[in-house]
């Protein structure tokens, strides 16, 4: 291969990204996302990727966090991506600009996005969800129902897998995500 297609092949799609996937679980806190962005990454030997983890770490390191944790975690993502590595990223997702940037992510890695909004439609489920959940991550503050609520989450305009886990456990959403993930 000549100097040029080296540098070539570093922008492209890697031989093996047919089998590769970005699978991008989006939904308010305390929907069930990383509970679900685990059994879905323990049953593909994926990479998690996690935003709250990388936000407190920064927190932790003496960052004040904005977007800094969504651009670590973008990062982290291609280069697994581009590494061959199913990437299971577990995120709010917010806003059109944060799900454009996951698919930017899987353009320039050249592998297939699969976009998973979870939600809680049973807004007292979700609520006691909120209230009762304990952090996971040392040093991490929980919202609080009044802050879930009052989140900037935007309405999706694009094509995703709606889970609503007021109606579906998480065995069952699992296999759901990873029928659409592994049906290439």
């Amino acid at each position: 291969m000549t100097g040029q297609g080296r540098d070539r092949r570093r922008d492209r799609a890697p031989a093996y990204a047919d089998d590769v996937t970005l699978i991008v679980l989006s939904g308010l806190p305390g929907v069930g996302k990383t509970t679900i962005a685990r059994r879905v990454a323990a049953s593909l030997h994926a990479v998690h990727v996690r935003i709250d983890t990388i936000e407190q770490a920064l927190r932790n390191a003496g960052s004040k966090v904005e977007a800094e944790g969504y651009c670590v975690a973008y990062a982290v993502a291609e280069d697994n991506l581009r590494l061959g590595r199913i990437v299971v990223a577990d995120c709010v997702n917010p806003w059109p600009l944060t799900r454009g940037e996951w698919r930017l992510v899987a353009d320039r890695a050249g592998v297939r996005i699969v976009d998973v909004e979870i939600v809680c439609s049973d807004p007292a489920e979700h609520r006691r969800r909120v209230e009762s959940r304990a952090p996971d991550i040392a040093g991490l503050t929980l919202p609080t129902w009044p802050d879930v609520v009052a989140r900037d989450y935007r309405p999706w305009t694009t094509e995703r897998l709606v889970i609503d886990t007021a109606h579906c456990d998480v065995e069952a959403s699992a296999r759901a995500i990873l029928a659409v993930a592994t049906s290439g």
